[in-house]
C-alpha cells in the first residue's frame, strides 16, 4: 500500500469538502482506513508543493501521479467519488 498525498487550503470549501468526504469514505469502508493519507497545507508548505504539477485544491497524488484535481465545478459527490477512487488506488498497491 502507498501513501497518498494530498494538498489543501484551511480556507478552502473544496477541501473541507474533501476532508468530510474522507470521514465518510472510511465509516462506510473501514478497509480503507489503512491507506495513509499526508495532508499538507499548501500555503504552510510552499516548498513541497512547488515540487508537484498541480493548479487547484485539493489535489491528491500518488508518489508523483496526480489521480485527482479538484475543480471548481465539482460538487460533494464529484470530489467524493474521485477521493474514494484514489483510496482504492492506494489500497491495491
Amino acid at each position: 500500500m502507498k501513501k497518498l498525498t494530498v494538498f489543501y487550503l484551511d480556507n478552502c470549501p473544496y477541501c473541507r469538502k474533501a476532508k468530510e468526504a474522507e470521514k465518510e469514505i472510511i465509516s462506510s469502508d473501514p478497509s480503507l482506513q489503512k491507506v495513509e493519507i499526508e495532508w499538507i497545507e499548501e500555503s504552510l508548505n510552499p516548498a513541497i508543493a512547488d515540487t508537484y504539477d498541480y493548479y487547484r485544491v485539493p489535489s491528491v497524488f500518488l508518489s508523483d501521479t496526480k489521480l485527482y484535481e479538484c475543480s471548481p465545478k465539482d460538487d460533494y459527490d464529484t470530489i467524493k467519488s474521485n477521493f474514494e477512487k484514489a483510496m482504492k488506488i492506494a489500497a491495491a498497491q
